[in-house]
């Protein structure tokens, strides 16, 4: 093909993938809004604007800026972060049904909440998500550690997903026998495993927010080298990848992105294993554009998702995670029967 007929045929993909990507951006600012204003008192669009921009101290203003805001953007922070992350893990892995969770990030978060409210007593929601996102760390570098042993360049996809796995089942299992033995540990540990984005407030946000920007720029720095590792190690050396350092920023990224998410939110279950599929028809292969597609995604998913927990069961509501479960959980086994596995 002559490169006078290549010329308009990229030309006309790259239009296509911004217009997807700006069609993304208006879904998220929809969700938004429907965020702000949804809720146990619904607040009219016009009274939510006035309370953004010249509040009175009317109660719908103590709603917006007090509760919905806070609780909108930690939404729009966990949605992008855990989206991105998940495209990433499975491009790390080139495992389809890989979740950010495999590098162990979640049960490392869950453990040291329990251990830190056990041994030293905290009661801070703020002092949790910072003892959940060092356990989440930690956790990740053991992952990664644990993955080298024996090889050769850096871990594998096999060697990091089965890593992954041993040091998540180990976690789990202490997590499991320290809630037992304290009550308040028990509570805190339940609320945090159903995942929710209620409750938090502007000081939270401002907490996680530098990690999750640091994690956002490291995974688009991680893109080309991904692009070339999907072609295969080999491939990506005679391309000059260093293999080693581009895994090493890519599980920093998915660490740095999965424990701040899941420190201040908790366990929300199927975003980062949902959101690329999603964004894969849209995007391609390309981790250049299924990156961001895949946080804008997540971004309008968990929005949604938390808009409908507040409205099913009235007074109440149903926590974000559980509503992501009810919705993942059909989507993984459709994607399971899809993929049709090699029956033994």
């Amino acid at each position: 093909m002559s490169a006078t007929a290549v010329a308009p045929r990229l030309h006309g993909i790259r239009r296509r993938r911004g217009l997807v990507l700006a069609a993304l951006l208006a879904a998220v600012c929809v969700a938004v809004v429907l965020s702000v204003t949804i809720g146990a008192k619904a607040v009219p669009l016009a009274d939510a604007w006035t309370a953004l921009t010249a509040p009175t101290g009317t109660e719908n203003d103590i709603v917006i800026r007090s509760l919905r805001v806070p609780r909108t953007a930690l939404g729009v922070l966990a949605g992008l972060a855990l989206g991105v992350a998940g495209a990433l893990m499975q491009g790390h892995t080139r495992n389809p049904l890989a979740d950010p969770g495999l590098l162990g990030v979640t049960q490392g978060a869950a453990f040291a909440m329990v251990a830190s409210i056990i041994l030293l007593g905290t009661q801070s929601l703020l002092a949790y998500i910072w003892f959940g996102l060092a356990g989440a760390l930690v956790a990740s570098v053991a992952v990664f550690a644990l993955g080298m042993v024996g090889g050769r360049g850096g871990p594998t996809p096999v060697t990091l997903a089965l890593a992954g796995t041993a040091v998540s089942a180990f976690l789990y299992a202490l997590t499991s026998a320290l809630v037992l033995l304290d009550e308040q540990a028990m509570d805190v540990f339940r609320f945090w495993q159903a995942g929710s984005v209620a409750g938090r407030g502007p000081d939270v946000v401002w907490q996680v927010l530098p990690f999750i920007v640091v994690g956002l720029v490291l995974a688009l720095v991680n893109a080309p080298g991904l692009n070339a590792l999907s072609l295969g190690e080999d491939v990506a050396r005679s391309l000059g990848q260093n293999i080693a350092l581009t895994r090493g920023v890519g599980v920093t990224a998915v660490t740095l992105l999965t424990g701040a998410a899941v420190a201040s939110c908790g366990s929300l279950a199927f975003v980062g294993l949902v959101v690329p599929h999603l964004a894969r028809p849209l995007s391609g292969t390309d981790h250049r554009w299924l990156l961001p597609y895949s946080g804008l995604i997540g971004a309008a998913l968990l929005l949604v998702a938390d808009v409908i927990g507040r409205v099913v069961a009235p007074p109440g509501e149903l926590e974000v995670g559980v509503v992501l479960a009810l919705i993942g959980a059909p989507f993984f086994v459709a994607l399971v029967r899809r993929r049709k596995p090699v029956r033994l």
